[in-house]
This record gives structure tokens, C-alpha cells and sequence, in this order.
């Protein structure tokens, strides 16, 4: 059995993965802190987490990581610098759901969030972490970013498209919409049932934070639109950008993605309910003769391929597991 600790067990994410691992054949959920919910037993903070969990307690979590094999944290923005060092100085690996690590370069993370960087010295030592690009780095490697949701879809929508040449470097649009629990666990009006309840709406105009994630990946400049769609999860990416020339976009993506267990390529145009629950990805694309261009689209959800279904993902490779193990690309429908 390996153990695991879970940092941000009381939020949306770490509801996610103690569900995941609750079916995982070795990793264990042995220790679970989530500050805001201190105390309480889990049953309480996650109730359908109750019969798989009966006597699990969620802790405030002062350090203390004895008998941990591996670290998963879902924590909020700027939190992860704070535990980084520690967890990597005792050498456990460690899965990070936070921005902290994602970028390559203090410059962007700065420009991006607005601050400099608290551990800059660290951004060297960890992958980045969507496995269908970053396979062979993320196996064995002691410390992974996971992917933020938003920048997942885009990517695994575009990146065969720009590596194979098919798209050109600059004009790339994203307009990408999410379900609500993308913003997270916390009440807050902007996402409570009756502003979200019929309404669409864009926010993060010209600035969301995944943009640099989308640019580091793809090498090119690209133009974000986030949007909330009343649901609860889920993110529908609508990708759009110059083609270098006449070409089968389709052809390339079935080619590329052939034999990854979770991304499934599509003929038809992918919906969120496809994937809800799970680790899968559905992509497609076409070419408009019309106008020049390509249109990719992906489906993911955004707590699973996009969160905590990622995370196991990296996991599994990371130590050596089968990469789907405890995993599944079929969503729940209806």
C-alpha cells in the first residue's frame, strides 16, 4: 500500500481525489488536511465520501508527514511555495495541483500573477504536468505540476496541431467555458445557484492566469476568454487558429493521440456530459476552406482530467503504476 497525504482535502479537488482513491488498487488516502475544515470528520465536509472514509478526521496540517509516501496538494493560489521546500527537502514525491509551479520562468509567473515568485529556485525541479506531452518526464520524476483545467483542454486540443506544423505561431483564440465548481469550494456570489443558474457569462478578460500555461505549451501567443456556463462541472475549450496550409487537422489529432488511454478523438463535436466523472479527454477538429482556418474543440471535466484525475494520472507514473490504474476515460451519463 502506498500512502498518501492529501493537502486541501476539504475542498472540491480533494473531494475528487479521496473519491478516486477510494477505488485506486495502491494508493491509499492516509492522512487528510484542509485547515478550514480542521476537525471535523470527513463525512461531514464530503458526505458522499462518507461510507467509503467512516472514520477518517480531516487535520490541520503543521508539517508533520511521517510515514507519507507521496504528497498530493490541492491548495490555493501562492500556498504550495510555503510547503514546497519541506516536501522536496525530505524527498517525498510530491503532485501539485497549484500555479505555483506550472511556469518554466519567474519573469511570466510574476507578469501573470501579479507578484514575484517566493521559491523561485525551486521552478527548475518540477514537470510539468500533463502526461500525454510530458510522458517520460513525469515518470520518476520526484515532483510534478499538475496542469491548470482550463490550460489542459486547450492544450491537448492544439499542441499536435502546432507541433505538426498544421497552425501558425500567432492569432491562436481560446474561448474555453467551465461549470462552477472551476472557482471552487468557497460561498461567493459570483457562483452562487442564482447568478449562475441561466446565465453565460465571460470574465478574465485578456488576463486569466492560464493563458501562460496555453503560451508556454504551444509556443505561441494566444488570446483567452474564459466563460462560466451554469453547471457543475466541465470545460468545453473552442479553439481557433490560422492554418499554415490546406490540411486534415482530424487525421493528425487520431494519429497523435492513437494509443493514449484517455484521449479519445472524435468525429463528432465533444460535450462536457461525455466525460463527466472521469479522467478522459474527447477532441476534435476541422479544416474551413472557407476561411483559412482550424477549429479544435475539447471536452474534459474540469475536476477530473482537468484536477484530480490528472493528478492520479502523474501519480501512477511518477511511481511506477499502471498510468491508468484507478482511473477511467468513460463519463457518467445522463
Amino acid at each position: 500500500m502506498i500512502r498518501t497525504a492529501i493537502l486541501g482535502a476539504s475542498g472540491y479537488v480533494g473531494g475528487e481525489l479521496l473519491r478516486l482513491l477510494a477505488g485506486h488498487p495502491e494508493l491509499r488516502a492516509a492522512k487528510l488536511f484542509g485547515d478550514s475544515k480542521a476537525g471535523q470528520v470527513l463525512g461531514a465536509v464530503h458526505p458522499h465520501l462518507a461510507a467509503a472514509y467512516p472514520d477518517a478526521v480531516v487535520g490541520k496540517f503543521e508539517g508533520a508527514l511521517n510515514g507519507i509516501d507521496l504528497v498530493f496538494a490541492a491548495l490555493p493560489h501562492g500556498k504550495s511555495q510555503d510547503v514546497a521546500p519541506a516536501i522536496l527537502e525530505a524527498g517525498i514525491p510530491f503532485v501539485d495541483l497549484g500555479a505555483d509551479f506550472r511556469l518554466d520562468d519567474a519573469a511570466a509567473y510574476a507578469r501573470w500573477y501579479g507578484h514575484a515568485h517566493g521559491q523561485p529556485e525551486l521552478l527548475g525541479r518540477f514537470v510539468y504536468g500533463i502526461p500525454e506531452l510530458n510522458r517520460n518526464a513525469i515518470r520518476g520524476a520526484n515532483a510534478v505540476a499538475a496542469a491548470g483545467c482550463y490550460a489542459t483542454a486547450a492544450i491537448l486540443a492544439l499542441k499536435p496541431l502546432a507541433d505538426a506544423g498544421l497552425i501558425k505561431a500567432d492569432g491562436i483564440i481560446v474561448d474555453a467555458a467551465s461549470g462552477a465548481s472551476g472557482a471552487g469550494r468557497e460561498l461567493k456570489e459570483s457562483t452562487a445557484f442564482n447568478t449562475v443558474d441561466g446565465s453565460f457569462g465571460a470574465y478574465g478578460l485578456l488576463n486569466h492566469r492560464h493563458t501562460a500555461e496555453m503560451e508556454m505549451a504551444l509556443g505561441s501567443a494566444v488570446l483567452f476568454t474564459p466563460h462560466l456556463s451554469p453547471m457543475s462541472r466541465g470545460i468545453l475549450a473552442t479553439c481557433y487558429a490560422e492554418a499554415t496550409g490546406e490540411t486534415d487537422p482530424l487525421g493528425v489529432l487520431r494519429k497523435v493521440y492513437a494509443d493514449e488511454p484517455f484521449v479519445h478523438v472524435t468525429a463528432e463535436p465533444p460535450a462536457t456530459k461525455w466525460v463527466t466523472g472521469s479522467n478522459g479527454a474527447q477532441v476534435t477538429a476541422r479544416y474551413d476552406h472557407r476561411t483559412g482556418r482550424i477549429l479544435a474543440l475539447a471536452a474534459i471535466d474540469n475536476l477530473g482530467k482537468g484536477a484530480a484525475g490528472q493528478m492520479v494520472q502523474c501519480a501512477n507514473l511518477m511511481l511506477g503504476l499502471d498510468e491508468s490504474a484507478g482511473l477511467t476515460a468513460c463519463g457518467i451519463y445522463p
